[in-house]
């Protein structure tokens, strides 16, 4: 039972050695430096980017070098959200024959006996009261530290060894689903960007094939200013295709003193645009006397909406239907919405366009500005799309639903086991649930 569980603090259970200080001028290649770990190595949650990792070639002493499996926290937080500040990371395997080092911004946590295991300890303090004992105990103006003396102050019950190495064990096992499941979603992403790429090259036929390729059939193609596309294919400008295409209203027509709490018209911000699908997870409302002022800007359900800002991350131009299962809202600057002409183009179509390739070209040729890059509805009406008649729109929309729904439904799953993952550690890491020590 927990009750047998001790109180201990991070100080009585290991021993934190500081990383290693170094200047930008200690940076070297791959081939002439020991792998350093930087704080940008650290993830929300606990994972680890590899994004983050250095080369270095200065002074360290060999207590500095880690070993694979050994706990890192992050000293500091370049984000300032508090999300990896006091986070923990486990040490990857680089390979025999590789010195591994951390950079100052990381301390590493060794045990001082086996009454400890590291990874109970990752866990551990992923916990929320672990979370804000972190956040609490940081300062700073751009950059948040962790101060010194914190870290070995955080106090924690701790059970025995043979217990601590089934409950890692128990979340150990979850993490390797979770793992495998986003690998499948990620093989599942490539599958559909690859079918994407075809399906706006070569299109689908009546009996829902995709049609051979240029090489194949070259007499059932004939070239446009976007290539070779499908010789019944035509080529036009979204302006001519458009039976609406707005900008949000103008910043003073439209700010953040004019949110209201619901019940209220929602407003479509950047952030609910990304990239094939709608993210309506902070949903923010105004009046329905406001929304009346700004009836120009009114979204329906299944209007395209497009991104006129964005960065390396999250692209100008990312496309998304508004959802049929929500009301009416209004879009807010930097969103613009398309009505396509029912005749012409379906809605759903002209999203999935806009996200390929061909259409994020065109788009960069318009980007303007320098930390963040943007478009205006000038440019984005001379963006050329290709149109199939409309029956083949409607096989293609088909074909990439289709894929859509098993990527969604592995991104649900994932949900799901980060959610079951989160009430495994709450019971499991505070004693709240029995474990039976493994033998």
């Amino acid at each position: 039972m927990s009750e047998t569980w001790e109180i201990k603090t991070i100080g009585e259970c290991v021993r934190i050695t500081k990383g290693v200080t170094y200047a930008s001028s200690d940076y070297a290649s791959d081939n002439d430096g020991h792998v350093f770990l930087t704080i940008k190595c650290f993830s929300k949650g606990g994972g680890f980017n590899t994004e983050g990792v250095k080369y270095f070639r200065g002074i360290h002493s060999s207590d500095q070098e880690i070993q694979p499996g050994e706990l890192l926290v992050a000293k500091t937080d370049l984000t300032r959200d508090g999300d990896i500040i006091g986070s923990p990371m486990i040490a990857p395997d680089f390979g025999i024959g590789k010195k591994v080092l951390p950079s100052m911004d990381l301390s590493v946590l060794r045990p001082l006996n086996n009454e400890t295991e590291p990874r109970f300890l990752f866990y551990r303090l992923m916990l929320g009261d672990a979370r804000r004992f972190m956040w609490a105990h940081s300062a700073g103006s751009t950059v948040l530290h962790l101060e010194s003396k914190a870290l070995p102050k955080f106090a924690f019950k701790l059970p025995r060894p043979n217990q601590q190495s089934r409950i890692v064990e128990i979340l150990s096992t979850l993490d390797e689903t979770i793992e495998q499941t986003e690998a499948l979603i990620a093989k599942m992403q490539q599958v559909k960007a690859g079918l994407m790429h075809d399906l706006f090259i070569r299109g689908v036929t009546s009996d829902r094939c995709l049609r051979p390729t240029r090489e194949q059939a070259p007499d059932l193609y004939k070239e446009s200013p976007l290539g070779w596309i499908p010789k019944e294919w035509e080529t036009s400008p979204i302006a001519s295709i458009a039976e609406s295409l707005v900008d949000g209203p103008f910043g003073s027509n439209l700010k953040s003193e004019h949110y209201v709490v619901e019940p209220g018209v929602r407003v479509v911000r950047l952030q609910n645009i990304q990239e094939g699908y709608y993210d309506d997870s902070d949903p923010v409302f105004v009046s329905q006397h406001h929304a009346d002022y700004l009836s120009r800007n009114a979204v329906n359900s299944g209007d395209v909406l497009i991104a006129a800002l964005g960065d390396e991350n999250y692209p100008v131009g990312r496309s998304c239907c508004y959802p049929v299962d929500l009301p009416p809202a209004i879009n807010k600057a930097d969103c613009f919405r398309l009505r396509c002409l029912s005749d012409i183009a379906i809605n759903t179509y002209m999203m999935h366009f806009l996200n390929t390739a061909t259409a994020r070209t065109q788009i960069k040729r318009y980007e303007q500005g320098v930390t963040r890059r943007r478009t205006n509805l000038g440019n984005l009406r001379r963006i050329i799309v290709v149109l199939p008649d409309i029956d083949e729109q409607r096989r293609i929309i088909e074909r990439l639903a289709s894929v859509s729904t098993q990527v969604e439904a592995g991104e649900l799953q994932v949900e799901k086991l980060h959610q079951q993952k989160l009430g495994l550690m709450n019971d499991l890491l505070t004693g709240r649930v029995y474990v039976k020590e493994a033998c």
